[in-house]
């Protein structure tokens, strides 16, 4: 597990799929694909050559509520609303956001704790790590998965611009890996098309699997910082009424207390070193748990 990055990049080379060119193979998704993911991808696929109509127009947007507008985020709300109509699945605000605004789409997979930077570098948080490595992600390092959202900026304010969705990911024979999604408005369009990993314009990723974690620090929000906490609780060092999912004053104090007790840097921040060691002494915990092993047994003939 404290190799999980290496564990990325041998995986995808040791298996190989589909050949996309003589120089380049696409590569097995790293964790299992979801039904629901095929099912909008396939949603999405179908949807390939749809054009806008005069001034803009476009159902997508229409689907939104404003026909004329720029509808890259509304196509992807788009699909993902006919899996679940479809499926009777609750993908929308559950799995993916339902959002048309500039950033909004952002926030919200980095408030759902599914988010990873191109550069490995969170804006307002800190540095990023896959889960169980003991180093940061290094810019253009993670290899989207299907059904991965890619957020774009155009602009130097680092502002989203633009979102698309990963079918699948390629490497060619000098290792450059290369994402081929399905985006919409492109420009006037449903299109696929294929991104670098080190492209500079891509932002970041909201992922369907958690696979990464980051630092924390006062003043964040979101399901990461309630993970932290509820963890902080399991050892003793905050209570109950303090899972907030706010990084406030009790977490900042509870995060003191653990690095001083345990030998830490005392930052008041939940660097990498604070919450593998966190994470290390909840395992602990957990095995020494009586609890954690009984098995319950509920029907007398359950060994027959």
């Amino acid at each position: 597990m404290k190799r999980i990055f290496s564990f990325l990049l041998i995986g995808l080379l040791a298996f190989p799929a589909l050949a996309e060119s003589a120089d380049e193979v696409r590569l097995r998704p790293q964790w299992p694909v979801p039904d629901y993911v095929t099912r909008l991808l396939e949603v999405a696929d179908s949807e390939v050559g749809y054009r806008e109509g005069p001034h803009g127009y476009s159902k997508f947007g229409e689907y939104w509520g404003d026909p004329y507008a720029q509808w890259c985020a509304e196509f992807l709300c788009w699909c993902v609303d006919q899996v679940d109509k479809t499926y009777g699945t609750e993908l929308l605000k559950n799995v993916y956001p339902l959002y048309s605004g500039q950033n909004t789409g952002m926030k919200w997979f980095i408030k759902q704790g599914r988010w990873v930077a191109r550069n490995g570098n969170l804006d307002e948080w800190g540095y990023q790590w896959f889960k169980g490595a003991d180093r940061f992600i290094t810019a253009g390092e993670y290899i989207p998965q299907p059904g991965d959202w890619v957020f774009f900026s155009w602009t130097s304010d680092g502002n989203t611009s633009h979102v698309a969705m990963v079918e699948y990911a390629t490497m060619d024979s000098k290792g450059n890996v290369s994402i081929h999604c399905v985006e919409g408005n492109n420009p006037v369009s449903v299109a696929r098309v294929t991104y670098s990993t080190q492209d500079k314009k891509i932002l970041g990723y909201g992922t369907v699997h958690d696979v990464a974690d980051w630092t924390m620090r006062p003043g964040n929000n979101g399901a990461k910082v309630t993970e932290l906490q509820e963890k902080l609780v399991y050892l003793g060092y905050l209570t109950q009424d303090s899972i907030t999912g706010h990084y406030g004053v009790n977490t900042q104090e509870a995060i003191n207390r653990f690095q001083t007790a345990n030998g830490l840097k005392v930052l008041g921040i939940a660097n990498i070193e604070t919450q593998s060691r966190i994470n290390q002494f909840c395992e602990e915990k957990r095995y020494q748990d009586a609890d954690a092993w009984q098995v319950a047994v509920e029907d007398d003939n359950f060994f027959e």
